[in-house]
């Protein structure tokens, strides 16, 4: 994919919006929180990109030629990719809208409701989602 392309795509993504930051760079968020970041050198040519990925999508990422684990953010499973042709068009476009969804599912319930985000959004079951402990009952123990 070429950047123009894989810009329109991003910005095709519900709520997606980018601002210029860093410099030239191009960062795409969804209220307020980034997901996927394309690097401009000098106004003018692209200097990769890199994107939120799961836990096992990074690992897997970063074993390929091109793709890094992003500077700052690898802690949050971020990758970097010298150029977005790294990956083919389909496997780029399912990474970045699960990006998308991933840093979507981390906003508040009320906020994703009133960006009617609800249901479309929560992250699919991988190795690394944590589901909450059921809570004990509360009330007095009975004594044996």
């Amino acid at each position: 994919m070429k950047v123009t392309e894989v810009e329109e795509f991003l910005l095709s993504l519900p709520h997606a919006t980018v601002t210029v930051q860093w410099g030239n760079d191009r960062v795409f968020k969804i209220a307020g929180k980034m997901f996927a970041v394309i690097g401009v050198h000098d106004d003018k040519s692209p200097a990769g990109m890199s994107f939120k990925a799961t836990e096992e999508s990074f690992r897997i990422l970063t074993e390929l030629p091109g793709i890094i684990p992003a500077p700052y953010l690898a802690r949050a499973h971020w990758v970097s990719l010298d150029k977005p042709t790294r990956l083919a068009r389909n496997e780029l476009r399912a990474y970045l809208t699960r990006a998308h969804a991933l840093v979507a599912s981390g906003l508040t319930k009320k906020l994703q409701t009133e960006m009617g985000l609800t249901g479309s959004v929560s992250p699919a079951k991988t190795p690394e989602t944590k589901t909450k402990a059921t809570p004990k009952p509360k009330g007095k123990r009975k004594k044996a």
